[in-house]
């Protein structure tokens, strides 16, 4: 936390929404007093765009285009001036959707191969020794062949999401809704409050691909959720940032959303092709009493979450294979029939690292990884029949 001194003219914070298309910025800043709002923008020191309004909204058309992509940032340099205030920011231009079941980015089909990240440091807990280790874990992700992260049950650090943008890394933004009782409608209003804080802070981030408040809404003390609770969520989320899927909450039970994710820790690929074998049309769903396919696009959101011990005890899903070359084959099985599917766009392995009682990491807790990444990265970077 720190303090800050500000004129008494000054700017409160900036909402920016990027048009590929037009190839502009606009900018809708928040501010306090009266004066010309000035929007310098930079690319690598370069000026390469100019606005100003006596109002609090700036379009800026762009001299040179450079796309946010998997791997390549490609961030804009953002100064703004209102007054005697100077705010320095950025952004990234990119643009996000879906056409069918396909993932788009920038117009092109792109599989999300997310991994999940707990965000846990054996030496802080929630919180990371170092700005390095932050950004090491990203590292450690795309070294294995992913490009990107379900930012699971945290809020993450605001200087996280920035090494994400910095790096072209795909991440969804989540709340730590594990333990709230939302079998009552009233429970919204501990929920929303932080979701909307949540939100606003995090929403100019290009970085974030995604919005998912809720995650496992299992029965609470013998009690159904509230399905109002969810529709009411989702379609505040919807109307705070309608440029970005939702989905209303993670693994079951959906009531309204944009994406019909799935945890699927069956340790068979078979059994996984013979789930999703009727789709677009339908799933074999173990909790269709509670939720129904609609035809939305399918993400894997949870799969594998194979144990392996090194020096640690712990669990993980399914029986703990034996040996490197045992836990490689059952990795590629279930990942292959996954990809194999030209109706899924995604999927999310379970995990990066150990986290306390799990062994289910790639890395161990200490981020010691467990195996040679090539092996990792040859089977999770494996085409996926979505993206041809």
């Amino acid at each position: 936390m720190w303090l800050e001194f500000v004129p008494e003219n000054h700017i409160k914070s900036v909402r920016i929404a990027t048009d590929i298309a037009s190839q502009s910025v606009t900018l809708t800043a928040t501010l306090c007093g009266r004066s010309t709002l000035k929007a310098e923008v930079l690319y690598n020191g370069k000026r390469v765009g100019f606005g100003e309004s006596d109002g609090s909204v700036i379009t800026v058309r762009l001299d040179e285009l450079h796309l946010w992509e998997l791997g390549k940032g490609r961030l804009y340099e953002l100064a703004l001036s209102f007054g005697d205030d100077r705010v320095k920011s950025y952004f990234g231009m990119r643009e996000i959707g879906f056409d069918g079941h396909k993932f788009l980015l920038n117009g092109k089909s792109v599989f999300q191969r997310l991994v999940l990240d707990q965000g846990f440091y054996p030496d802080g807990i929630y919180t990371a020794s170092s700005d390095s280790e932050l950004e090491n874990d990203i590292k450690r992700s795309m070294a294995l062949g992913f490009n990107g992260a379900r930012l699971h049950e945290k809020v993450f650090e605001e200087r996280f999401l920035y090494h994400c943008d910095r790096l072209g890394y795909m991440v969804w933004g989540e709340y730590p809704s594990w333990g709230l009782d939302i079998s009552k409608p009233e429970s919204v209003y501990r929920f929303l409050p932080e979701w909307l804080d949540i939100l606003n802070r995090d929403i100019n981030h290009p970085s974030i691909i995604g919005w998912c408040p809720f995650n496992e809404t299992w029965d609470y003390e013998g009690r159904r959720q509230c399905d109002d609770v969810l529709s009411l969520v989702y379609r505040v989320t919807k109307s705070v940032d309608p440029t970005r899927p939702c989905i209303d909450t993670s693994g079951n039970f959906h009531v309204i959303t944009d994406v019909f994710d799935v945890h699927d820790y069956d340790s068979s690929g078979d059994a996984i092709r013979a789930r999703y074998r009727e789709l677009p049309n339908a799933i074999v769903d173990k909790f269709d009493d509670r939720q129904k396919y609609a035809r939305e696009p399918i993400f894997i959101s949870e799969y594998g979450g194979i144990g392996f011990l090194l020096d640690s005890k712990g669990w993980g899903y399914g029986n703990i294979p034996e040996s490197k070359e045992a836990f490689l084959a059952r990795l590629k099985d279930v990942t292959d029939a996954i990809l194999e599917n030209k109706y899924i766009f995604g999927f999310c392995y379970t995990q990066l690292t150990d986290v306390e009682q799990e062994c289910n990491g790639l890395y161990t807790y200490d981020r010691i990884c467990k195996f040679d990444p090539d092996d990792i990265s040859a089977i999770i970077g494996s085409k996926a029949a979505i993206e041809d």
